[in-house]
């Protein structure tokens, strides 16, 4: 399995295609966690979870069939919605010609338009955001300490002295000790207690990279509340009233006497409230689902039904305890692990502890994200063709 360099982390990373780079990311991620397993076994890494979420993270930032599948739900969902009834029959009454298919693109597919390009660069800015970070220093744990046939306290100690003392997010304090717990388990001949330390490392890199993420999860999850829904409301006055008519000036008039004007002003805003209500909805839902092999699909919201293995029910590490007891607040159990909110850190935490527990001795996470042959067109810097 081909180790990546710092160099080569280094120019994915800063790769202007968000696309191109996000499934590089994606490939470089399994290639990382592939060489750790080398030294710990069939035993998921951090790497090992950051490759599924960063060919998740690709379907949004590649915008696969989402704008499509938004407006089909949508459209499904206020087809007899009885506030868009009422605005069609006041616009009638009113004397528009605006088709069915012309309302429906004014009032949400350019809005979902909107949401979907914002959620994507969102997604996208976290995705390069914590490969350039984490990914760039897991290639130099692997190029200084992976191959270590011996423990050497100088190794790891001299490799953690470039990290950044403090807490997240501008401190690598939970790098540090990540790193440290790794190189650990790597001369750890009892199996439970090296999954321990494994299982603890992950956690306190997913702390520091959950920390650092904040500010893009947030931005994915509001992307919605940022729409124009004032130029969507303009739009339609003006299919109403043509600006410059002096037949239009006097229909206007003749509207607000009778009250149609404000009847209508009032029922757009409250559809507005509806379609953008809706379309936050459908995109935290699509946001809030992982795919991980065999073909299972994740609701981050909902609790994990997953068992955890049996090297890791009873837990003896004193500081997987401690860090367990200050995110997970159901510990040894996965009930309560969905997160309501998933801009929520706690929340997001404590689904992330369940989820790493559960899932890191499965051997189908080890499985490749992408063909061969796609693989080599990713090296030779194109995107592949067909679905990914």
């Amino acid at each position: 399995m081909h180790l990546p360099t710092l160099d080569e982390v280094e120019t994915i990373a800063s790769e202007n295609d968000p696309v191109l780079r996000n499934l590089q990311i994606t490939q470089c991620y399994h290639e990382l966690s592939a060489a750790f397993l080398e030294r710990t076994g069939p035993l998921a890494n951090w790497c090992t979870f950051a490759t599924w979420a960063s060919r998740q993270a690709g379907q949004t930032i590649r915008k696969e069939d989402l704008k499509r599948t938004l407006e089909a739900e949508l459209s499904a969902r206020l087809r007899n919605d009885s506030t868009l009834v009422l605005l069609t029959s006041l616009l009638k009454e009113m004397g528009t010609h605006i088709k069915t298919e012309e309302l429906e693109h004014l009032l949400w597919k350019k809005i979902i338009t909107q949401s979907i390009e914002r959620s994507s660069e969102a997604v996208a800015r976290g995705n390069q955001k914590v490969f350039e970070e984490i990914g760039y220093e897991f290639a130099r744990f692997e190029g200084t300490c992976l191959n270590d046939l011996i423990y050497k306290p100088e190794s790891i100690e001299t490799f953690c002295q470039k990290l950044r003392i403090g807490l997240p997010p501008e401190g690598q304090q939970y790098l540090q000790q990540a790193f440290t717990h790794y190189y650990e388990s790597f001369f750890e001949t009892d199996f439970q207690k090296k999954a321990e330390l494994q299982l603890l490392a992950n956690l306190e890199i997913g702390f520091h990279e959950q920390t650092r993420l904040q500010p893009e999860i947030q931005a994915s999850l509001e992307s919605v509340l940022l729409l124009d829904t004032e130029g969507v409301k303009q739009r339609i006055q003006e299919i109403l009233f043509p600006a410059g008519s002096l037949t239009s000036y006097f229909r206007m008039l003749v509207q607000k006497m009778l009250g149609r004007k404000a009847a209508v002003e009032q029922t757009l805003d409250d559809v507005m409230q509806r379609v953008v209500g809706e379309i936050r909805l459908l995109i935290t839902s699509h946001l809030l689902t992982l795919m991980v092999p065999p073909n299972v699909r994740l609701r981050l919201g909902q609790d994990l039904t997953s068992l955890f293995p049996e090297n890791l029910r009873s837990l003896s590490n004193e500081r997987l305890r401690i860090l367990l007891a200050q995110i997970d607040p159901t510990l040894d159990s996965v009930r309560e692990s969905g997160a309501l909110d998933w801009a929520n850190l706690p929340e997001r935490l404590h689904f992330i502890a369940d989820f790493f527990r559960c899932y890191q001795e499965s051997v189908e996470l080890l499985e490749a994200p992408f063909t061969a042959l796609e693989v080599q067109t990713l090296k030779q810097g194109r995107v592949p063709q067909g679905r990914l």
